[in-house]
Formats: structure tokens, C-alpha cells, sequence
């Protein structure tokens, strides 16, 4: 009796860290923070400690289903944290060529451009994007999920991929994106005006998320030529001293710039066959851990 005793909370163990890299997956897909993320894993994990699992008929379900529940719920918390967020939010930057954490069988809904689309749809909504988009689960498993009817989960998933179809253009692939990240790096650093207006597209958008913390821009430029005039205008104070390093930052290619050692900023671009169509400086120190 001992032994049964002792075994089940190392199964229970067992359990959860054997798919927690898809609940982090979720979640992090959920509330675009890491910090965010782990904290929710870890009320999953008390409500898996506390749970009669003998009752639990498929531990998985169980445990994705929590995980979606709870992130819906504090999706709502963190919506009304970025409305009053100081400057443009943008979401916690993440190594995904070294933290297999976020566990994704498709890299769907994992994009900076992506997750900051997503934050426009209702919490319900972002769910069922990302538990099909992400990870292929069957509308039935949806509307189990987040408590709706099957033809609601349907309509769920379609009008998630109707907004992000009418708000961005079709990506480039990836080696195009790392390219022109790449060029787009070499003419900042030059503050060469013409080599930025001809990478970038007409309506492009520069959003920079310095949370309040450090100097940065509080409301996005947009347009070829204003974007170029402002990155050529911080181009001296802001690339001195600046170590350039090549990640894969939430599936695409970043630049991780660095002053003795230490990452002041994140930057990647989305870009489309019109060009670099928006720009993102992630830049608040309290999301640069992942990648510093």
C-alpha cells in the first residue's frame, strides 16, 4: 500500500510533463507572454494536484481544457491591462530555436504580427483559432473546450481567420524575411533613407514597445516615408555600441541587439511582397529575459 501510495504523485508528474509543452504552447498563444504563461501552468498544475484523477478519463484532455479555460479568463484581465498600456503593446518576445517549451506541432498563431492581430478578437475567439490553427484539434474538441456548440466553434475559427485575412497581406517565406530583416538592419545602423524607403512597404508600420520604461515612440508610425525619416533619425544614439546577433524569435527571423552583453532590444519585421509592412522594436526590459 506504501508503494501505490508513493507512485501516484510521481504519475501525476509524469502526466503533466509529458504535455506541458503543448499547455505552454496555449497558453502562451493565449496571452502572447511567457511570464504569463508560466504562471497559468503553474495553477493548472495545483488544480491536476488537487483533482481526484482517478476520474479523469483522458489526463490530456483534462489538462488542455484547464489550460484554455483559465487563459480565456485571463485573456479578459489582460486585454484591460493593454488598453491602458503605456505606449504600443507588443508580445514577450520568445527564443523558439532554444526553448522547445512552446511545443507547437504547427508554428500557426506564433508570429509577432499574428499574436498582435489576435489581440482584436474576443478570448473565445483567440481560443478556437489557436486550438485549431496551432494544433489541429477538431471542432468538437473546441466546443468542448470552450463550452459552445460545434457550428459555434465552426463560426469561431471562421471569423478568427477572416480578420487576420483582411488585416494582413499573404508573408513572405522565411528566408525572403530573414533577407530583408537583414537589409533592413544594414540601412538603420547607416540611417541610409533611400536603401529604408525602398525596403519598405507603402503603408508600413513601426510599433515600439518600450512599456514606459525606456525611450520609445508611444504611438506607431506608419508610412514608407515617415518610418525611414524616424529610424534615420535615432540611427546615431540608438546603434551605438550595438552588437547585432541572428535568432529565431516566435518562428521568424529577429535581431537581438545587445551593449556589453546585455539585450537592450528585440527587432523583427513582418514583410509581404509590397515589402517590410511592419516593424517591431521590442524594446520594455521586463519582456527581454526570454532572449537575453
Amino acid at each position: 500500500m506504501a508503494e501505490g501510495v508513493g507512485a501516484e504523485p510521481v504519475r501525476a508528474v509524469d502526466v503533466f510533463a509529458e504535455v506541458r509543452p503543448r499547455l505552454f504552447g496555449i497558453a502562451y498563444r493565449m496571452l502572447g507572454s511567457a511570464a504569463d504563461a508560466e504562471d497559468l501552468l503553474q495553477e493548472v498544475w495545483l488544480r491536476w494536484q488537487s483533482r481526484d484523477r482517478s476520474e479523469v478519463r483522458n489526463p490530456a484532455a483534462y489538462l488542455a481544457t484547464t489550460t484554455t479555460r483559465l487563459a480565456i479568463n485571463a485573456g479578459r484581465t489582460a486585454r484591460a491591462r493593454h488598453e491602458v498600456y503605456v505606449g504600443p503593446w507588443l508580445p514577450e518576445p520568445v527564443d523558439t530555436s532554444a526553448d522547445p517549451q512552446l511545443g507547437a506541432e504547427r508554428d500557426a498563431a506564433l508570429e509577432v504580427a499574428v499574436l498582435l492581430l489576435l489581440e482584436k478578437l474576443t478570448p473565445t475567439q483567440r481560443a478556437a483559432y489557436v486550438l485549431r490553427e496551432a494544433f489541429d484539434y477538431s471542432y468538437r474538441e473546441i466546443a468542448e473546450i470552450v463550452q459552445v456548440t460545434e457550428a459555434a466553434a465552426r463560426q469561431l475559427v471562421s471569423r478568427a481567420r477572416r480578420h487576420l485575412a483582411d488585416e494582413r497581406r499573404a508573408p513572405v517565406g522565411g528566408a525572403e524575411q530573414r533577407r530583408l530583416l537583414a537589409a533592413f538592419v544594414a540601412a538603420a545602423r547607416e540611417g541610409d533613407l533611400a536603401a529604408l524607403e525602398e525596403l519598405l512597404a507603402a503603408d508600413v508600420v513601426s510599433y515600439a514597445d518600450g512599456g514606459g520604461v525606456v525611450r520609445a515612440s508611444r504611438i506607431p508610425v506608419c508610412g514608407a516615408g515617415r518610418v525611414a525619416r524616424y529610424v534615420r533619425a535615432f540611427a546615431g544614439r540608438f546603434w551605438a555600441g550595438a552588437e547585432v546577433s541572428w535568432a529565431t524569435v516566435n518562428g521568424g527571423g529577429a535581431a537581438v541587439l545587445r551593449r556589453d552583453g546585455v539585450a537592450f532590444a528585440v527587432l523583427t519585421v513582418a514583410a509581404s511582397e509590397e515589402g517590410v509592412d511592419r516593424i517591431f522594436w521590442m524594446m520594455n526590459p521586463g519582456k527581454l529575459a526570454a532572449v537575453g
